[in-house]
């Protein structure tokens, strides 16, 4: 092989690696797990030298097992979670912890600390909020450093630098500075088509010593996904990763964005040209973003952007999310008293149970769509981490409405199909409010996990009505990382050539009929009522302005 080309992944749980050649074709992969920590008060933590030598970990046990030697390796790329990484001056991690631990020195995306710092920034009412849908999410990095500075001061003010995650690992590799435009306009509130961030904003919110030293603690140098970083691989770095000093490293991405960078450019089997305006990316995790491209800015309310090049290079992405979508699934099944049983089949099968349920469940209908059918009396609001879009409502919770007594498989598997069509209709929301403000898309192009399952992808198209198309590659994720470093060895000339030429189209799957359509929309409306008890209930508990129970409080505010 003349060329090989190699992806890192930073998922939530563990850290993914894979090899490609220039056309795209997978060699091998390899996964190593990452540490987190769960506290009260929505923490969620995780250590940056542990995701570093699981990083390292995982290249190497590719590296292996595709049996290259490391000069075959022309170019290597980052994604990552859009969490935030603290380190000191001199590049050393500093605790975002309550506990204090020294490793845990990374505020996960999933953290929701920081509510009540999102609502103030919010309610300023400030220009750049246009561009994250009007409402600030706990999720981006702002208000985390603000709940930073005013509970833990010290830390706060000892941070000599502030990275999104995928910029760390790019620092890391390479020694350099350099942020990613994807990172800092979408999580950070960098103006990318104005090439600046927003001092009023800053000053505003009360996070002006940001600025300071031209912005060198959160990025001065911004440059656009795939752009080749300082001299390559450092020499320490290069043996930790079993590769070669000056190995190319491309500007990273945030995870979902490699998913839309692995997918959205895929030749279709007809060989047409590709319009890269007329897809839209849905990847679909632990959480799941949906992502779509225009050639000029769409403001959308409760969606993210308009941001310019954080995706595709010269256009604008708006993108939509759900704050649990594999989570979600997971957590529905896990607390069904028939999960063990389940879990002990799936096992015997040599299947996931998720996989072995969705098995059992089609196997009761002729056609995939209506498996959907199962769901018909219990009907599942899956906002366990609350709604990103387009309600923007963190606060919101999820809701299960048509529980039985029955404990048996088959009221799982019930369970389940409600679950998938819960996340349809969530998705289904945000794609009609991208439709209204001129945003429209033909086509979704689904990768994730879940874009393996016949049945997901024909929910989702009978709930949109969009053709749901999956990726021939089955690491689209990995592959839109692995893209950036093609682009940073010159095996390309940009992101949207390497899109082109290293990805493809696999099935199509096309929306059922009218039947189906009728069975989606009725359900689709008691979706709708759930959405507005759960508002409307919230409301009548917070007009009460009674205390929380021990241990619902939040962080201590010291």
């Amino acid at each position: 092989m003349e060329q090989a080309f190699i992806g890192v992944d930073v998922g939530t749980a563990s850290v993914r690696a894979a090899i490609f050649d220039a056309e795209g074709s997978l060699i091998a992969a390899a996964r190593r797990p990452i540490a987190i920590w769960h506290d009260a008060g929505d923490v969620v933590e995780q250590s940056s030298t542990d995701i570093w030598d699981a990083c390292a970990g995982a290249v190497r046990a590719v590296l292996q097992e595709a049996a290259l030697p490391p000069a075959a390796v022309k170019g290597i790329g980052f994604d990552a979670t859009c969490s935030l990484v603290v380190l000191d001056r001199a590049g050393n991690p500093v605790s975002v912890s309550l506990s204090g631990d020294p490793r845990r020195n990374v505020i996960v995306w999933m953290d929701h600390r920081a509510v009540a710092e999102a609502n103030r920034i919010s309610e300023t009412g400030d220009e750049v909020l246009r561009h994250v849908g009007g409402i600030i999410s706990p999720e981006m990095q702002t208000p985390k450093l603000l709940w930073l500075k005013h509970h833990l001061p010290g830390r706060f003010r000892a941070a000599g630098h502030f990275f999104d995650l995928a910029d760390f690992l790019t620092f890391r590799a390479t020694g350099s500075h350099a942020r990613s435009v994807c990172t800092l306009t979408c999580k950070w509130t960098y103006l990318a088509h104005e090439r600046r961030w927003s001092r009023g904003y800053f000053e505003r919110i009360g996070l002006e010593e940001l600025l300071a030293d031209d912005c060198a603690r959160i990025g001065h140098e911004i440059v656009e996904p795939g752009t080749a970083l300082g001299k390559g691989l450092t020499q320490e770095s290069a043996a930790a990763l079993g590769l070669l000093p000056g190995t190319a490293v491309g500007a990273a991405l945030i995870d979902a964005h490699a998913g839309g960078v692995g997918t959205i450019g895929g030749q279709g089997a007809d060989g047409a040209p590709v319009d890269l305006l007329d897809r839209l990316a849905y990847i679909m995790g632990t959480s799941a973003c949906i992502m779509a491209t225009t050639d000029a800015p769409r403001f959308v309310p409760g969606v993210w952007g308009p941001y310019f090049s954080a995706m595709v290079p010269g256009l604008w992405l708006n993108e939509g999310g759900q704050s649990a979508a594999g989570a979600a699934l997971d957590y529905l099944v896990q607390s069904h008293p028939a999960c063990a049983e389940a879990a002990a089949a799936a096992k015997a099968a040599g299947l996931g149970i998720l996989d072995a349920l969705e098995r059992r469940a089609l196997a009761r209908f002729d056609a995939v769509g209506s498996t959907a059918l199962l769901a018909r009396d219990i009907h599942v609001l899956p906002e366990f981490l609350g709604n990103r879009s387009p309600y923007a409502d963190p606060q919101t919770r999820a809701i299960v409405a048509g529980l039985d007594l029955d404990g048996d498989l088959a009221s799982l598997e019930r369970l389940f199909v409600a679950g998938l069509c819960g996340l349809a209709y969530g998705l289904a929301d945000v794609v009609e409010v991208m439709r209204t403000h001129g945003v429209g898309s033909r086509m979704m192009v689904m990768s994730g996990g879940a874009s393996r399952s016949p049945l997901v992808r024909q929910i989702m198209a009978d709930t949109t009505g969009l053709c749901v198309a999956s990726p021939a590659t089955t690491e689209p994720v990995l592959l839109g990382a692995a893209m950036l470093g093609a682009v940073a060895s010159g095996a390309f000339a940009s992101l949207d050539v390497a899109m082109i030429a290293m990805s493809r189209l696999g099935a199509l799957t096309r929306a059922t009929g009218p039947e189906m359509s009728r069975f989606h929309r009725a359900k689709r409306q008691v979706y709708a009522q759930m959405r507005r008890l759960d508002r409307e209930s919230r409301a009548a508990m917070q007009a009460l302005e009674l205390p929380l129970p021990s241990g619902r409080e939040g962080a201590p505010c010291c």
